[in-house]
């Protein structure tokens, strides 16, 4: 483990940031999910939960804090269409994923204040998101997730780990050409979770599957079928 989880800022924080930073960085990121075990983590919560979805019917998710949103190309499938929305707060971050990714809608928003209907979405999903935030804010963000999400969240996150910040650091440092990517990589790991962390910050939910996943990982679904009204209330 790495000790105490880090409150350090990323630059990618900084909304102030509208530059070709930002560019550089999202074009990175993408190629750290695809070759990481990122988009493998992805793929895999959200085939979990639906499992009994409809093939014939487009899945509806919600990419919060999507950043270049490539979801739709890694979740591609000739037995499914999948139907994707994009959420950033950053509009720099919007105007590059839109496109990229010409069949994603985009929205400039706030995750903690969807301006989407109840339970509009099949599945919420947020990648390298949510370490991000504090426990509290965790839970704001969950509860309004659940709000919006009809079968489930997916979340999937970085484990805090010597051996993750280690290997990032040197990752990065070697391969990396962005000055926010070799800033906040490290950054991120140590604002990572341990999963005892990740059951409190969920424990709000009734079905919930915490797993780990190649690279230092962290699988999270949260399954909201036959749930009541969805939700535990905080």
């Amino acid at each position: 483990m790495l000790g105490a989880r880090s409150s350090s800022i990323e630059m990618i924080d900084d909304m102030s940031i509208t530059d070709e930073r930002i560019d550089d960085a999202l074009q990175e990121l993408k190629v750290i999910n695809r070759f990481l075990g990122g988009d493998h983590v992805s793929r895999v919560g959200i085939a979990q939960l639906t499992r009994t979805h409809p093939k014939s019917v487009p899945l509806k998710i919600l990419d919060c804090g999507a950043g270049g949103s490539d979801l739709a190309i890694v979740l591609q499938s000739p037995d499914r269409a999948v139907d994707v929305t994009a959420l950033d707060l950053n509009l720099r971050a919007c105007q590059y994923s839109a496109p990229h990714v010409p069949s994603t809608k985009v929205v400039n928003g706030s995750a903690f204040r969807l301006p989407f209907r109840d339970q509009s979405f099949d599945i919420v999903h947020a990648s390298l998101f949510c370490h991000h935030f504090g426990p509290e804010d965790l839970h704001m963000l969950l509860d309004e997730w659940s709000r919006v999400a009809r079968v489930g969240i997916v979340i999937n996150d970085l484990q805090r780990s010597v051996f993750a910040f280690l290997g990032i650091t040197l990752l990065t440092q070697l391969f990396s050409h962005s000055v926010m990517v070799r800033h906040d990589a490290p950054v991120s790991v140590r604002r990572g979770f341990v999963k005892e962390e990740l059951n409190e910050i969920t424990s709000m939910f009734r079905r919930v599957s915490i797993t780990w996943h190649w690279a230092f990982r962290w699988l999270v679904s949260i399954d909201l079928t036959g749930r009541g009204d969805g939700r535990i209330k905080i």
